[in-house]
């Protein structure tokens, strides 16, 4: 089957520094794939490159398996959904949709069915006549959205959409939008330094950090095997402990950190005993108990903090050397261990070996 897109050793430099560096990445039909990481790390950069707006120095980019490396935005079919939607002001929400159609000469009566389809789709059917100004963000992120499937692209590209709407509301757009992708189903390529935004739609994950993929996988096996430090730190929450390896129990690694010891898994090879290692645990992993707790990894401790957050509560604990860990537990149970010793523990099968000499 052709990929609906490809990069292919692509290299982008801005006035000597490298922004993309040799990046390949496929895109599938009907995918949804997230570009994830920090301001700077290459993402919009690689989604204009896509879109034409930029041109690769080095490499080639592909489109339905035609190369479009040089072909400029108006030749390429795709389409761009910006942070501020970009609506034309001076058109109400059929006149926006249709825009597009309009350049492409469909005829009256096509364009018409196709504006009807796609405000049936986002349920908008009783505002087509309303300016942009007379819509929520809400509104108005998904007339921009239907503006730009409107002509149907081989790929739909969206540049941090969400980021300008209010917590409760982005949370719903993140299920509609990834609804709105099966229904269609177009692949979209999405640019989005929150990492909920990436794990709540994405079948594939790409993180970038300084122009590289990181690592790149389906959401919960990028969470739960985290191949460097980075992609741990960036993608949830978590706890690192550094240590020296000690040898091996079975399939399991053990770890010495600080005056004890720590059974994991490895999810790559890791260094040999006696080299430094880092163990990734989730918060919401460890276990908080007033007794030890039947586990592989058990630890007596002293709550520090205890932060509530509504169903949960964060609680920072502090071992009997000083080591800090932060543990998610339940918001009754965590202000009933508030005072006095606790303790924490947590399954191999939850802590996870970062391979030998992973970066940062």
């Amino acid at each position: 089957m052709t990929k609906v897109a490809e990069f292919i050793d692509v290299t982008k430099i801005y006035g000597g520094a490298t922004a993309v560096d040799r990046l390949n990445l496929s895109i599938e039909p009907g995918q949804f794939v997230t570009l994830l990481g920090p301001s700077g790390c290459g993402k919009s950069t690689t989604l204009r490159m896509l879109g034409g707006f930029e041109i690769p120095d080095h490499g080639r980019i592909m489109l339905g398996g035609r190369d479009v490396t040089r072909v400029p935005p108006n030749r390429r079919n795709v389409n761009i959904v910006f942070q501020d939607y970009a609506l034309f002001p001076h058109m109400n929400v059929r006149q926006n949709i249709a825009f597009g159609l309009e350049l492409k000469g469909m005829a009256s009566d096509a364009i018409e069915r196709r504006v009807r389809e796609l405000l049936d789709l986002v349920e908008l059917g009783p505002f087509a006549e309303r300016m942009p100004t007379e819509l929520s963000g809400g509104q108005r992120q998904r007339v921009a959205l239907i503006r730009a499937l409107a002509p149907d692209p081989e790929v739909l590209l969206l540049d941090e959409p969400l980021s300008a709407l209010d917590a409760k509301l982005r949370h719903q757009m993140q299920v509609e939008l990834k609804s709105i992708q099966k229904r269609t189903g177009k692949s979209f390529l999405f640019v989005t330094h929150d990492q909920e935004e990436a794990l709540t739609m994405s079948d594939l994950i790409v993180v970038m950090n300084k122009g590289r993929i990181e690592q790149m996988g389906a959401p919960e096996a990028l969470y739960r095997n985290p191949e460097t430090r980075f992609v741990a730190n960036f993608i949830g929450d978590t706890n690192i402990l550094s240590g020296r390896i000690a040898g091996t129990d079975g399939a399991r690694i053990v770890l010495d950190w600080g005056p004890r010891r720590v059974v994991a898994r490895a999810c790559a090879t890791p260094a040999g005993a006696g080299k430094a290692a880092e163990i990734a645990i989730r918060p919401e992993a460890i276990t908080l108990s007033a007794a030890a707790p039947s586990l592989d990894n058990a630890y007596r401790a002293t709550v520090r903090e205890r932060i509530f957050k509504g169903s949960h509560s964060l609680v920072s604990v502090a071992l009997e050397d000083g080591a800090v860990l932060d543990v998610v537990a339940d918001a009754s149970g965590a202000t009933e261990l508030a005072n006095g010793p606790v303790w924490v523990g947590f399954s191999a099968e939850d802590a996870v070996v970062l391979p030998a000499g992973a970066p940062s």
